[in-house]
């Protein structure tokens, strides 16, 4: 075996180990974005190792997305905290690679996300935590669908209406109490939503945004679900929100054929739901 062989096989170990600390810093951190690490100065003096060993401990950390290397002044390694909306980014990637339809993503969905609903139902403080911002949400959309009209369809205000109301399915993950549930069904509503919202610029662009009486459907059904929540009827508010998943579902899936697309998840990030629901934070 070459002697730079030899010598490449300890210092990646080194930086696998550096790696692994500093990946547990940011784990447990609550400093979230805007942290930076150490710099590569104070890196090498702390761990006493080379600075290419340090180096390829934050190649690594970048390669998971833990991570931004930016030059210049301002340099230094930003930190990005993981959140739902990264996991549904990288799901979605999984998802593209493997070639996983979008009827099998929805059809996953219609299993997970009206038990969410359910568990919002049960939750005691629902009253004060849960159906006010359902509440708010549902109040938004019917006020784009009445102002927003223009024709026969949502011509202006399609895709705020379309992003509002996905806002309310991901307000519904977010409260639900479990947290391993909450983290998993967010990213699939997440990179659903994505696709969605992409569904709808389309449709907006060729003026072919579903009528009025369609949106004023979601709006209805929204309103039922905010109702079974409220009155703390877990079973019908899981069954109303799997048959409306159901069948808001088929249009995108019938339309726009079986791709999922994870680069829109990205777009869906950096705007975020209408409302600004954060899905992490509502438990």
């Amino acid at each position: 075996m070459p002697t730079s062989r030899r010598r490449a096989i300890p210092q990646l170990r080194v930086a696998e180990a550096i790696a692994a600390t500093l990946r547990d810093r940011i784990l447990a951190g609550a400093d979230g974005d805007g942290y930076r690490l150490p710099t590569q100065e104070q890196l090498v003096e702390e761990f006493g190792v080379s600075y290419p060993s340090v180096r390829e401990a934050i190649r690594i950390l970048e390669t998971e997305g833990l991570v931004t290397v930016r030059r210049g002044n301002v340099g230094g390694a930003e930190v990005h905290r993981p959140d739902p909306s990264s996991a549904a980014y990288h799901l979605g990637l999984v998802l593209q690679a493997g070639r996983v339809t979008l009827g099998d993503l929805a059809g996953g969905l219609q299993l997970l996300e009206p038990l969410c609903a359910a568990e919002c139902a049960r939750r005691d403080d629902r009253a004060a935590q849960v159906v006010p911002a359902l509440r708010a949400n549902v109040e938004r959309s019917a006020e784009l669908v009445g102002n927003g009209l223009a024709g026969s369809g949502l011509v202006d205000s399609g895709v705020a209406f379309t992003e509002t109301a996905r806002e309310f399915h991901e307000l519904i993950v977010a409260f639900t109490p479990n947290a391993t549930v909450r983290l998993v069904v967010s990213s699939l509503v997440a990179l659903w939503s994505a696709q969605e919202v992409r569904w709808a610029e389309l449709l907006t662009s060729r003026g072919e945004y579903p009528a009025q009486e369609d949106a004023q459907t979601v709006v209805r059904t929204h309103r039922r679900i905010l109702a079974e929540i409220e009155s703390g009827r877990p079973a019908e508010a899981e069954r109303i929100s799997r048959a409306h998943l159901a069948a808001s579902q088929a249009l995108l899936v019938d339309r726009f054929g079986s791709d999922i697309h994870a680069a829109s998840t990205r777009s869906w990030q950096a705007v975020g739901p209408a409302g600004g629901a954060r899905v992490s934070s509502r438990v």
